[in-house]
């Protein structure tokens, strides 16, 4: 597989999006959070999203031309209007405001309205940490989990998503292992409420291959191992069961309830040819730890944890991966596949 520098392959996604109709701001900072991506080796939520983006765009499902802006606000909340565009522009505000806001209050919140698929949720989060700030992400999507002993998906994946800042973390981390004081990378918690991806089910329909149990449901409610029968009106099983229901209830109301957005069940799948406009809700929250027990106590008390999990030898860091990997592609490249680097030149234009 070839492999392109970030800042190569930053490019040509954003020229292949603006070709579809995004703006420029909007193209460039969906381009920027798919490299990040990438860079993290998570494939997928990178570059190969451009050809879905760029078919939204063109379909009428993302408004090219909408740009995100505050539209409500008091103290330490506000909420941004992402108008049905790609979502990046938008979270990249959202965020920015939360840490302002945090600064200022001890604590910041930002939501979004008429939101849409926003890829790694965490990574939106570093520059947060980067600043000495714990953030912590929510977003919606569509129906993928039902109600603990229902039959319908109503709620989406709901990933949510952390970042706990360490000693002396800027934009150029060292060493995601370090204890001792010098700069180290944040912890990272990022993950959805689903037990798989819908992409790994829909990986096995296309190879005919059975699917473990405990990952799916069937359009009446019953556990299954058929592929098919799950993505024909079925729907995921929530991680931890009827407590990760729960959960996707509660990020839920959080993302849609507080911000005026649309639930999982109203919002029609991303990968559907032909839909709705998704109206997403996210969520963002900034705490300054300097407002709380104050930053020193906060750094002695995350490294106290961590040189105890990192006693024993098996356990690593949530994230301490993927900044390793984004150190690799800074000097490496980026390795992705001939088929999608050809893809995105053609939808570039070139």
């Amino acid at each position: 597989m070839p492999r392109i520098r970030p800042e190569e392959l930053t490019d040509l996604a954003a020229r292949a999006l603006m070709r579809a109709g995004a703006r420029e701001g909007m193209a460039r900072a969906a381009a920027e959070a798919l490299v990040a991506a990438d860079m993290q080796e998570l494939a997928t939520h990178g570059v190969s999203r451009v050809p879905f983006y760029c078919a939204m765009l063109r379909n009428g499902r993302a408004i090219g031309t909408a740009e995100p802006s505050i539209i409500s606000g008091r103290g330490a909340a506000c909420l941004v209007d992402n108008a049905c565009g790609l979502a990046y522009e938008s979270v990249r505000l959202a965020v920015d405001e939360a840490g302002r806001r945090a600064r200022e209050y001890g604590i910041g919140f930002a939501g979004i309205t008429n939101g849409n698929h926003m890829g790694a949720l965490a990574i939106a989060l570093l520059p947060l940490a980067r600043e000495g700030l714990v953030g912590i992400a929510l977003s919606g999507s569509p129906a993928a989990i039902p109600a603990w002993g229902g039959k319908r998906a109503l709620y989406g994946t709901n990933p949510i998503a952390a970042v706990f800042p360490r000693r002396n973390v800027d934009a150029t981390p060292v060493d995601a292992t370090s204890v001792d004081g010098t700069p180290a990378d944040p912890v990272v918690v990022d993950l959805s409420l689903t037990t798989v991806t819908r992409g790994r089910i829909m990986l096995a329909a296309q190879k005919g291959e059975p699917i473990p149990e405990g990952w799916a449901l069937d359009r009446e409610g019953r556990p299954t191992t058929d592929a098919k029968a799950a993505l024909d009106g079925g729907s995921l099983f929530p991680i931890g069961g009827a407590k990760g229901a729960a959960l996707a209830l509660a990020v839920e109301l959080l993302c849609v309830a507080l911000t005026g957005a649309a639930f999982g069940f109203e919002n029609d799948s991303f990968f559907a040819e032909r839909g709705n406009v998704p109206r997403i809700g996210q969520a963002f929250l900034a705490i300054d730890p300097g407002a709380l027990a104050g930053s020193a106590v906060y750094l002695e008390r995350v490294e106290t944890l961590v040189r105890a999990m990192l006693d024993e030898e098996e356990v690593r860091l949530p994230g301490a991966r993927r900044f390793a990997a984004e150190r690799n592609a800074r000097v490496e490249g980026i390795e992705i596949p001939a088929a999608l680097a050809e893809q995105l030149r053609t939808l570039a234009g070139g």
